[in-house]
């Protein structure tokens, strides 16, 4: 596969399933930092308005991570409790 699809292929997969880096990079078998890189830096070029999409959700992302983090420190301070 080259680059060009592979970067194509992770935005839809992105936008599809509304879901972060982390967890495209995870599905498709790539590094975090390397799909980032895709997304952010080579898809502009390649396609400016599935940039735009995928800028959108990555955002979204960005605001709720701390929320996110939240969460999983208190299950995991709920799960040693017991």
């Amino acid at each position: 596969m080259d680059i060009e699809s592979r970067v194509i292929k992770a935005a839809y997969y992105i936008i599809e399933q509304k879901c972060t880096v982390r967890e495209a990079a995870r599905f498709m078998g790539y590094g975090k930092s390397t799909l980032h890189t895709d997304v952010t830096e080579r898809l502009k070029l390649i396609d400016t308005d599935l940039y735009k999409q995928v800028r959108k959700i990555l955002n979204i992302n960005y605001n709720e991570k701390h929320i996110r983090g939240g969460e999983s420190t208190r299950k995991k301070y709920i799960e040693t409790r017991d």
